[in-house]
């Protein structure tokens, strides 16, 4: 009798979700996959292009590969074995495995093969950086390689990974290699450094061209071709121009090629303006040419609708498979003012002045403005991007560009929308360390309502959000275009101020007190003047003067009283930064006290910044004190500047693991709960949850009986709260589900009874907890945001929480300065801090139950939302009274059409 066969096994499901496209050393995008049953012929291949030495390091011998055993090489579950290919134009030039071993689950075995012709550019770091994030998501703890010692390439990737990796001598000159692949501080800078020279490179492609072809270019002036085109010769472009038209001939003086296949010799940069249903075959050709980066003007694609978007992702598909680098589309242009360079690869009639200040602006039209602008105030640029619709190159990508840049010292921003704020933060934090970043971020209103499930979400409106991100990035944020440029001059221009202290030297009263007002409402001091300082004023200056803080020179201050205040202000240790201000009277010599002024600044590295209140401006000769029209701007720039100053000199701070935590025994009950579906956890699976991360919960026993009720109540003790529970009951004060003050059993029936004939069905228990007399109430949160990924909040707490929306937020995870950010924003942290003779509540027991919802999170990141509100702060410790916590599966998310690295 012939056995039946078994049920088919079905394949595992494909992981698409785990492609991502990386930059590598060279600055080419690379697409990394999972490998898949269909890669046996091109596998082959790839092992079959390897010389001899490659094949005889990766496999221990000479082997030849064939499409069986190709076919066993592509074979995974992508759970306990797991490949990745790496592609360039569809062709497979890297591939890296795990194979996990049986008996240590926790360890796995890893291998990896990169094209000769590729070795060396990080690409083998790349893909071990990949294939740690997916083993690390698997609970796989550590990689074992075996390694030929003479295999020095293999062996400097794991040396230079950033892991903590330890060697053993096998012996017939094998070295096992161990990687333990914990995503450590030291890993994460090590990555991020490589990400940035990446990135930089990949950059570089655009903006340091020698030869640029314009497709579209123009005879005919006015039409966007040919402006590029003549912007590029008339700025004096040190390479080779070559115009791209249908009919050839010659276009403004140059010659012209019907396709950019054509053109002899290559082509690094391509400047696309043709129809968008033309760009397609356009960037087909520049692939075929060799074209390294390319510039799409050309509108026409995601913001016009469905049908453009699916034309604009079909574009990337083009470029990331062929390693190019894009910028737009839908954009201006680019500029590099480089002398060396002088590249205006744009249709706007402005070529900026040459200097130090990066600009970047999402809208096309804007940018034109903002290089209008720039030029008035002669503030040079170093280079412009005109980003478009971001569907390639990004801000991500040019800040980390402008960090290597030595022509760069100040990044501007203009921000429509966030592609990947998680991303941003970490790439901003890391480079407003060295350069300052200043940006605006249009849409502050608030645009749409979040569904109100939980307080947190409910309060958490997306500007609050933005302001929480750039305060942790150590991003500059202003409200207004023009104050982005205040904020650039003086950054650009002068150091950055020391602290706080401000002295304000002017010859007009009114102007010094305008001054001093702005500067104590953003927080700056007005420096307490020195005995010496002043006595020092009180030589030289009228008796009438004022020679406290602001220094009123009176009228009748010329060019030498200028430049003695200034110099003695300078000298003054109690004085970090001077604000000068000058209204001309009748007979004063202007460009005599703006030259006072330069000098004296001229003897001290400390920060000297101007306002000359006259039609005419500042005279030239300021250079380089900036100078603003109103006393009101030059303060509000002094303070922004000061505040990056402080946040700049303050060390990073590293989180600490905190102890008391089982992160088991919090996933057993959420994996538990999304094995049903996930939603809102019960009463004691929250208190469970919360319990594992070491945060004090209020002692709870959970009853749907009246005698059970009475029981429970007993043994609590008195006097007790009663809490309404069921799915349906989300704000329990809202339906009237909450009794305070129980001091017997008979009041623990009626409350019950009282409760279970009001809320009827909707009510299925309720909870008991001992009264917590004392302590201040207050609220700590999390909430998943669409866009910015889980926030963690913290405000005044109990029922008033929405109304008063006092409260902060900021971006997972937080450190502990983060934390003590959040409670001096919060007004009700006063009632903390002993407002009005009470006695101080424990802010350190609240800054550690904050600290432990945001590891809660990292650890257990299926939650959703979170209230713990109120948390009673009391004279020792802290209690959460009430908790609910929402949970749900992750989203896999589409395959990734950003540059992850």
């Amino acid at each position: 009798m012939k056995s039946r066969p078994g049920p088919e096994v079905p394949p595992p499901p494909y992981p698409a979700h785990e492609a991502s496209d990386i930059v590598i050393r060279s600055g080419s995008t690379v697409r990394l996959r999972p490998i898949r049953p269909d890669d046996a012929a091109p596998l082959a291949e790839f092992y079959r292009r390897l010389s001899p030495e490659s094949l005889y390091l990766r496999f221990f011998g000479a082997v030849r590969m064939d499409e069986t055993r190709a076919a066993e090489i592509c074979r995974v579950d992508y759970e306990d074995t797991f490949g990745f290919v790496a592609e360039v134009s569809g062709r497979i030039i890297a591939a890296a495995h795990y194979y996990r071993y049986p008996r240590h689950p926790e360890r796995a075995e890893a291998a990896f093969a990169v094209e000769d012709a590729l070795q060396g550019q990080g690409l083998g770091t790349r893909l071990l950086e990949r294939l740690a994030d997916v083993a690390r998501a698997k609970n796989i703890r550590e990689f074992d390689a075996e390694v030929l010692g003479q295999n020095r390439k293999m062996l400097g990737v794991f040396a230079s990974c950033g892991f903590e990796v330890s060697r053993e001598e096998l012996g017939d000159g094998v070295v096992k290699t161990c990687i333990s692949i914990a995503s450590t501080p030291a890993y994460r800078e090590s990555a991020a450094a490589r990400s940035e020279h990446a990135a930089a490179a990949s950059m570089a492609r655009l903006f340091e061209p020698e030869t640029v072809a314009v497709i579209g270019a123009s005879r005919e002036r006015g039409k966007i071709g040919a402006e590029i085109l003549h912007n590029l010769v008339s700025c004096g472009f040190a390479g080779k121009v070559f115009p791209i038209h249908p009919g050839g001939g010659e276009v403004q003086g140059l010659p012209a090629f019907a396709r950019v296949t054509d053109v002899p010799g290559p082509v690094d940069l391509a400047v696309i303006a043709v129809p968008a249903e033309r760009v397609a075959g356009v960037v087909d050709d520049c692939i075929a040419k060799g074209v390294e980066g390319i510039v799409v003007i050309s509108a026409g694609f995601a913001e016009t609708g469905p049908e453009g978007r699916e034309r604009e992702a079909q574009l990337v598909e083009k470029i990331r498979g062929a390693g190019i680098r894009m910028v737009g589309p839908n954009c201006m242009g680019i500029v590099n003012t480089n002398p060396k360079v002088r590249l205006n690869a744009t249709f706007g009639p402005v070529y900026p002045p040459e200097g130090r200040v990066a600009l970047s602006s999402q809208s096309g039209a804007l940018g034109l403005a903002l290089l209008d602008y720039a030029s008035r105030l002669n503030l040079g640029i170093s280079t412009f991007v005109s980003v478009g619709n971001k569907a390639d190159v990004s801000g991500n990508d040019l800040i980390q560009y402008w960090a290597e840049d030595p022509r760069t010292d100040v990044i501007l921003l203009y921000l429509e929308s966030f592609g990947n704020p998680a991303r941003f933060s970490r790439i901003a934090r890391r480079v407003a360390r060295r350069k300052p970043i200043v940006a605006v971020k249009s849409g502050r209103s608030r645009g749409g309502a979040r569904a109100a499930s939980s307080h947190t979400g409910a309060l958490a409106e997306t500007d609050s959000v933005v302001d929480a991100l750039f305060r942790q990035a150590g991003v500059i944020r202003t409200n207004t275009l023009e104050e982005l440029f205040d904020v650039a001059a003086l950054l650009a221009n002068q150091p950055l101020p020391r602290g706080r202290r401000v002295a304000i030297l002017t010859n007009a009263g009114g102007p010094g007190i305008l001054a001093a007002d702005v500067c104590e409402a953003q927080g700056l001091t007005l420096a307490p003047l020195s005995p010496a300082t002043v006595r020092g004023l009180r030589a030289f200056l009228p008796a009438a003067a004022s020679v406290g803080n602001p220094v009123d020179m009176l009228a009748s201050a010329d060019a030498t009283a200028y430049r003695n205040a200034l110099a003695l202000l300078l000298k003054d240790r109690n004085v970090d930064a001077v604000l000068v201000i000058f209204i001309p009277p009748i007979a004063t010599n202007v460009e005599g006290v703006a030259s006072a002024i330069r000098e004296a600044a001229g003897t001290s590295d400390k920060t000297v910044l101007s306002t000359f209140m006259s039609a005419k401006g500042a005279p030239a000769v300021l250079a380089p004190i900036p100078s603003y029209p109103f006393p009101e701007s030059a303060a509000l720039a002094l303070a922004r500047a000061a505040s990056y100053g402080r946040w700049r000199n303050t060390p990073e701070e590293v989180v600490a693991p905190l102890p008391g935590i089982d992160s088991a025994a919090a996933r057993a009950v959420i994996d538990s709960a999304l094995s049903r579906g996930g939603g809102w956890l019960d009463p004691l699976e929250t208190q469970s949850v919360l319990e594992a991360f070491g945060i004090p919960v209020a002692e709870t026993r959970m009853v749907s009986e009246e005698e059970a009720a009475v029981a429970s109540a007993e043994a609590l003790g008195y006097p007790l709260v009663m809490k309404a529970v069921g799915p349906e009951i989300l704000h329990k004060t809202e339906v009237g589900g909450v009794k305070l003050g129980l001091a017997d059993a008979e009041a623990v029936r009626c409350a019950y009874r009282e409760l279970s004939t009001r809320l009827g069905s909707s009510m299925t228990g309720v909870i008991l907890q001992p009264m917590v007399p004392g302590g201040v109430e207050v609220l700590v949160g999390v909430s998943q945001d669409p866009t910015f990924g889980p926030l963690i909040a913290y405000g005044s707490g109990g029922t008033l929480v929405e109304l008063l929306s006092d409260i902060a937020f900021r971006l997972q995870p937080v450190t502990g300065r983060d934390v003590s950010a959040m409670l001096d924003e919060v007004r009700g942290t006063a009632l903390l801090r002993g407002f009005r003779g009470a006695p101080p509540a424990d802010e350190g027991a609240l800054k550690d139950l904050i600290l432990r919802v945001s590891a809660l999170v990292d650890a257990c990141p299926e939650i959703r939302d979170m209230d713990l509100n109120p948390v009673k702060v009391l004279a020792k410790g802290v209690r959460v009274l009430d908790a609910r916590v929402r949970v749900q599966p992750r989203p896999v998310p589409a395959v990734s059409r950003r540059i992850a690295y």
